[in-house]
């Protein structure tokens, strides 16, 4: 099937300059920043707070659906590979995210590599989760109506965020969404996932630029071998949440996320594992009319109300 011309271009509008991104990821954040503004923000009910963790402030914004408050709640984490993105980036999606999906919306706005490598960024992910779950009267909802979500390196920092859970033991979502999410250390020719190959080059998201990225993020060599860095790596994976992966049929990420469905299946935990045909890497992103975009809020939706089929 031919990538949809549409699709293509909306992505590129969201997108960013082929530029190269260790040596000008700031600019690179301020294209990103400029190109997601949203300008109906007055139009939709926020709440920013700030949350102390250590050293340093961890801001999260509070998104509220137009049908009033919900009892149940998704935390989600942001993509833009670990360098890139911010809750104001994400203004959008997740005002979109609480409106179709009628649950409050927490993004995180962790803190951004090559400044704070890993593992600042689960670290601070983590945290933020922590203190919803053990304090579930923050938004009087019930810990097992709260979900983790996250795309891309969000959805790398969401099941890194699970596997903490279950080896710290303070807490463990029920239910993890992961959108085309990055779970392997390898993104070189020498992965082995074909859609590195077939994908890699030609569909915004390239293999180079997602090798550049975790360059930037990793803190040394031994954190390509930590799970919480690759969780597709992690030998046990047992006792996760019940789990639902979207990947994108054009993304190099593609059957690295599928592969962790997998491998969390035959773990024994619950999982479902949908491919939006025709999609690109990041096409969450764009505004709900994409038949896309839809069929991915229903496949949502089915599983926020319903568990797994």
């Amino acid at each position: 099937m031919a990538i949809n011309g549409i699709m293509k271009a909306a992505l590129k509008a969201l997108s960013y300059a082929d530029i190269d991104v260790k040596k000008n990821y700031k600019l690179q954040r301020k294209l990103i920043n400029m190109a997601n503004y949203h300008v109906l923000k007055p139009f939709y009910k926020t709440w920013d707070h700030v949350v102390t963790f250590q050293n340093h402030d961890i801001p999260v914004r509070i998104f509220l659906p137009h049908q009033g408050i919900p009892c149940s709640a998704l935390i989600f984490f942001h993509g833009g590979g670990w360098v890139t993105g911010n809750i104001d980036s994400y203004d959008r999606v997740c005002a979109n995210m609480a409106n179709i999906t009628n649950h409050i919306v927490v993004s995180v706005d962790y803190r951004l590599a090559p400044e704070h490598r890993f593992p600042a960024a689960p670290e601070d992910c983590y945290h933020i989760a922590r203190e919803i779950f053990l304090n579930t009267g923050l938004f009087n909802v019930p810990a097992d109506k709260i979900t983790i979500i996250g795309d891309s390196a969000g959805g790398n920092l969401a099941a890194a965020v699970s596997l903490m859970a279950r080896d710290r033991g303070e807490f463990l979502p029920a239910r993890q969404i992961l959108l085309y999410p990055a779970t392997n250390n390898n993104h070189s020719d020498q992965s082995p996932f074909q859609s590195i190959r077939d994908n890699g080059t030609a569909y915004l998201l390239t293999s180079k630029r997602v090798c550049d990225y975790m360059e930037m993020y990793k803190n040394s060599e031994e954190d390509l071998q930590n799970p919480y860095f690759a969780p597709l790596i992690e030998k046990n994976l047992s006792h996760q949440p019940k789990t639902l992966i979207i990947t994108a049929e054009f993304d190099p990420l593609r059957d690295e996320g599928e592969a962790y469905g997998l491998r969390l299946k035959q773990a024994g935990n619950l999982v479902e594992v949908h491919r939006i045909p025709d999609a690109l890497h990041g096409f969450f992103s764009l505004p709900p009319i994409f038949p896309q975009v839809k069929e991915c809020y229903r496949i949502i939706n089915d599983f926020l109300s319903e568990g797994l089929s």
